[in-house]
């Protein structure tokens, strides 16, 4: 059979590249970017074009396992697998209440479309408390903290249209991540190197110099944990050198007084000092980025991994708020997102404030006075709701393209955890670490065998943007979507499942169609993905771009009252107990840092055998001069130390990395690295971090950048 070309898009992060496809005999046969697409224009990542791997693998799991009584795992039919689920599942919440179920999302269940709605609404549908997803693992304070600060109705300024940006431990370029207001992650290294040719200022701040670090016009080597130290000092600047936006704050914000006098504690000489980096640059870095029109201050995951990740999104907010860093009446909305739902109003003001944590009526745990963010529970107390008898105490958990193994913190700790469940059940394409440790592994369809919208990363696209595609190559075996399993879960137990459109219907033996379910998941959004699908027909499957839609900002409402609240969360105090506070650990004289490799997406892309390949273990890179005065040269296997724990690594010499540090990938591995295997399996560094000490007290974020070790030759 002729070999067929399909235009559609990839799914292995969020970037959502645009895609051209050669599909011979319903089978993937190579993939490559788009060169006609306006967004992406032919760009993929070296992950990206692994899917031919990643779907025709001979590991990849064509039929669901269960394990048997003796042990073992056997291959069994998905609708049986799906059947023996729902009957412990039911046995379990019969016995132990709502509460005992859990669900958990990972970042590979982000990148099916419909696989939030569809979990987090069975989540609902049993009455557990206990959703969690990725994002309280790695970023929970820019998602769940910032919004009490203020949130303007229009937007923040766009990276196309920036004069200066500013980075603060974000590397986009490997990433493929930034916030909004910082550069898309899509062909990020381009877009970069325009903006810079058009006059953008680009300054980063970053315990390593990595890639995005090179193209910057100021580079701040920034201590790990001390983002606050930095910020503060070039906050200290603008608003003693009165570089703020005066009109916009005495218009808009509240709580100035108080971020200034806590600020005051940070003159530049004493912020640099703490912050690591020369005085001159840091007060060359403050001017650049206020003497900007346009630009924002964005955060990557590293500085809220590495401590005081509230802290430090509440100073990167700061600095945006009262240099004004956003969109204004008459301007387009910077993220018209096509499928968000519900539609965000777009004025000239501040909205009305959003309680995303500790408002009456959120779910607590039993666990270090934690409790709901969001729509979920922190991912810090899973592993003691599971291991600590009670009422509450998860029994189950479902795994939708996690890994909660290789990504939690306190890895033996989880590990312990998932074994000591009653039914753990793990939807992954291949037999994973968690996927080893289960009772059920459910075999889902791969990205290009299913239906798919760009909601995930409309976040980033400054236009109307949007994509539906279909299922170009054959699913193999006895594979489902993710969706579907839900759905027949659901169906089990007699639940119904409710969208942001109404219940799902529940009728007959199989699931609605998913443009169905995806219609109801984005009822109320600016064109529904059914539309988009007949558009995107028309234009033989390449994106629709509706400028039309696009929403413009209106002029403020004239009775608003709301304002920013710099003071939010007694802020301000935070600030002067971190100042007050410069204890280090003692006996440990380095400090690991987490860094994303180019051929992972946290802990997905290791089974592939190509990028396998490029990477085989994970190296500990440590500054030449520390490998001499510790007497290590590059291959040595190190013993890596924490107060918690230990793991091995593979020493490599980089001049790029700060003396004193130590830089790994986070989420690599398995709970089963070692000595004798690090260098074929990698160590993690999760193992050496704790749940239970050296965490945020409002989300729950634990450390895991910026650890105290110690290091030894293995």
């Amino acid at each position: 059979m002729a070999v067929a070309t399909h235009k559609t898009f990839c799914r292995f992060c969020h970037a959502n590249c645009a895609m051209l496809v050669d599909v011979e005999d319903g089978r993937v046969k190579a993939v490559r970017g788009d060169p006609d697409d306006p967004e992406y224009g032919g760009y993929t990542c070296m992950k990206g074009r692994e899917l031919p791997d990643s779907h025709n693998a001979a590991h990849r799991l064509h039929h669901s396992l269960v394990r048997s009584a003796e042990g073992d795992f056997r291959q069994t039919l998905m609708s049986d697998a799906l059947a023996g689920v729902s009957g412990e599942l039911r046995r379990i919440i019969d016995t132990y209440g709502p509460d005992s179920v859990a669900v958990f999302m990972g970042s590979g269940g982000y990148q099916n479309s419909a696989a939030w709605a569809a979990s987090y609404s069975f989540a609902q549908a049993v009455g557990t408390k206990h959703f969690f997803t990725s994002v309280t693992l790695d970023q929970p304070a820019k998602v769940f903290t910032t919004a009490r600060y203020g949130k303007w109705e229009g937007g923040v300024n766009n990276f196309s249209e920036a004069d200066v940006a500013l980075f603060i431990g974000n590397n986009p370029i490997v990433s493929h991540y930034a916030p909004v207001g910082g550069v898309p992650p899509f062909s990020p290294s381009k877009r970069i190197r325009d903006r810079k040719k058009d006059g953008l200022k680009l300054i980063v701040a970053d315990p390593r110099l990595a890639e995005v670090g090179q193209l910057a016009d100021i580079y701040l080597p920034v201590k790990p944990g001390e983002d606050p130290a930095l910020l503060a000092g070039m906050l200290n600047v603008i608003i003693s050198e009165e570089l703020y936006d005066r009109n916009f704050v005495a218009a808009h914000v509240d709580g100035f007084e108080d971020l200034k006098t806590a600020v005051q504690a940070f003159p530049p000489a004493t912020a640099a000092e703490r912050a690591g980096v020369e005085k001159d640059d840091l007060v060359r870095a403050a001017r650049m980025f206020a003497s900007g029109s346009k630009g924002c201050a964005v955060t990557g995951t590293g500085p809220e991994m590495a401590g005081n990740g509230t802290l430090t999104e509440y100073l990167a907010t700061a600095l945006n708020t009262i240099c004004a860093r956003f969109k204004q009446e008459g301007e387009k909305a910077s993220a018209p997102r096509v499928f968000t739902s519900p539609r965000a109003p777009t004025r000239a003001q501040v909205a009305d404030p959003v309680a995303m944590y500790g408002a009456p009526g959120m779910a607590k745990s039993r666990f270090r006075g934690l409790g709901q963010l969001g729509f979920e529970m922190p991912c810090n107390v899973m592993a003691d709701e599971i291991l600590t008898p009670g009422p509450g105490q998860i029994r189950a958990l479902i795994s939708v393209g996690g890994n909660p193994e290789v990504g939690f913190p306190n890895q033996l700790k989880m590990r312990r955890a998932l074994d000591d469940l009653e039914l753990f059940v793990q939807v992954d394409p291949w037999m994973s670490a968690s996927a080893k440790r289960a009772d059920v592994v459910l075999a889902p369809k791969q990205c290009l065998e299913r239906e798919d919208i760009t909601n995930l990363s409309e976040w980033w696209h400054e236009r109307a943007y949007a994509r539906y595609a279909e299922a170009v190559a054959e699913a193999p075996g006895d594979v489902i979507d993710e969706y579907e399993m839900f759905w027949h879960l659901a169906k089990h137990l007699g639940l119904q499942m409710e969208l942001a459109g109404g219940p799902l219907p529940m009728d007959g033996d199989a699931p609605p169609p998913k443009q169905v379910f995806l219609d109801l998941m984005t009822e109320g959004c600016l064109v529904p993905p059914s539309q988009v699908r007949e558009d995107a027909r028309k234009a033989g499957g390449a994106a629709v771009i509706y400028d039309d839609l696009h929403p413009l900002i209106e002029a403020g409402d004239a009775d608003g009252s709301n304002r920013f609240d710099l003071a939010a969360g007694d802020m301000p105090k935070h600030l002067e107990k971190y100042s007050a506070d410069a204890a280090r650990a003692a006996g440990f004289d380095f400090r690991l840092i987490s860094r994303r490799s180019k051929h992972r997406f946290n802990s997905i892309g290791q089974p592939l055998k190509n990028l396998g390949q490029k990477v085989t273990t994970n190296p500990a890179y440590i500054h030449p001069v520390d490998m001499a005065n510790h007497g290590l040269k590059d291959g040595d296997i190190i013993a890596i130390s924490s107060a918690h724990a230990t793991i091995h690594g593979v020493a490599e010499a980089s001049d790029r990395v700060r003396r004193g540090l130590i830089s790994m990938a986070h989420a690599f591995g398995d709970s089963e690295a070692g000595k004798h295997n690090v260098r074929e399996v990698g160590g993690s560094t999760n193992r050496l971090t704790s749940d239970e000490v050296d965490f945020d007290p409002v989300t729950g974020m634990a450390l895991q950048s910026a650890i105290p070790v110690r290091i030894a030759a293995a």
